[in-house]
């Protein structure tokens, strides 16, 4: 907000009040007092002599070739710039101090059976309590009180619902969150014709169970996932979100699972883009019935092989 401030001072850019011919003090309107000087009777100035010319002559020559050297021209030194940036300090002193206050501020709601809070910087893990310690996100630590409140209620809840319900609202608290660091694999013979299948895929799925309502993401193929068949990143302000699939898995068992795994991230999809955590929760088992997969976290997949000689 700017403020509006009163100038005090002389106007500068005003002409200079004139001399009055008069011998008396004149005082204008709206001015500093100004005062006449009398006017002076015209004298005849006497000739400089000899000894008065040369001292004049050797003084002017003197300045002309000294005065440069003897006086350095100044020049302004420009201010230092002022970082205009209001994110918090991340020295150590700083950090303990904003751990204490924010400890000290969930004590006073209620905070108990916590021995130690620990400020983090992390992408996805927002607040988590292990033993005795109680870890959570540095985005936190200016939340407002009702944020607070629920942090506190996650903390000491007795039960599941309850810590449901105190994670939504934690969630809904919007924490700036580091960017992400993608690593990009190299790309193999034949990814460019699955991805394009896939991409496929995801847009009939879409119109078959999302009525089309499913945003058009990237989709991945991954050599890195040893335990996992598919994954939905929810990206962040610096990266949009994407879903990367198993090379492996799909070679292995079949583009039928494939289909299944991919259906399985578009759920999740789904969750992400309704406002919903993105979890496997109830919401998750629900929907995960109403498009017809598996609604677990995990699943038993037969590779092709099995597959054949069972069939054969």
């Amino acid at each position: 907000m700017s403020s509006r401030h009163t100038q005090l001072g002389f106007d500068f850019f005003d002409a200079a009040p004139a001399v009055s011919d008069s011998s008396s003090t004149a005082v204008s309107v709206g001015t500093a007092p100004t005062v006449a000087v009398p006017r002076a009777t015209a004298q005849p100035m006497p000739a400089p002599s000899f000894t008065q010319s040369v001292t004049t002559a050797v003084t002017q020559l003197f300045t002309q070739v000294f005065s440069p050297v003897l006086t350095p021209a100044f020049v302004p030194v420009p201010p230092k710039p002022v970082a205009d940036d209001t994110r918090p300090s991340r020295g150590r002193t700083a950090v303990r101090a904003r751990t204490a206050v924010l400890f000290s501020r969930l004590e006073d709601l209620g905070l108990r059976g916590v021995d130690a809070l620990v400020l983090m910087r992390t992408r996805t893990v927002m607040v988590s309590i292990i033993g005795r310690t109680l870890r959570i996100h540095e985005g936190y630590a200016e939340a407002p009180e009702s944020v607070l409140r629920a942090i506190v209620a996650f903390a000491t809840a007795r039960n599941k619902t309850e810590r449901t319900t105190a994670r939504e609202a934690i969630l809904a608290f919007d924490v700036e969150r580091g960017p992400s660091v993608r690593r990009q694999e190299p790309a193999r013979p034949g990814d460019v014709a699955m991805i394009a299948q896939l991409m496929e895929a995801h847009r009939e799925l879409n119109a078959k169970w999302f009525d089309g309502a499913l945003s058009v993401i990237p989709l991945r193929l991954s050599g890195k996932m040893a335990t996992r068949l598919g994954h939905y990143d929810p990206g962040s302000r610096h990266m949009p979100p994407e879903i990367v699939m198993s090379r492996t898995h799909i070679s292995r068992h079949g583009w039928r699972e494939a289909m299944h795994t991919l259906l399985h991230e578009m759920v999740h999809q789904w969750q992400h883009e309704t406002g919903q955590p993105v979890d496997h929760g109830t919401a998750f088992r629900q929907k995960a019935r109403d498009v017809g997969i598996a609604p677990a976290a995990r699943r038993n997949v037969t590779p092709l092989e099995k597959r054949r000689k069972a069939t054969g």
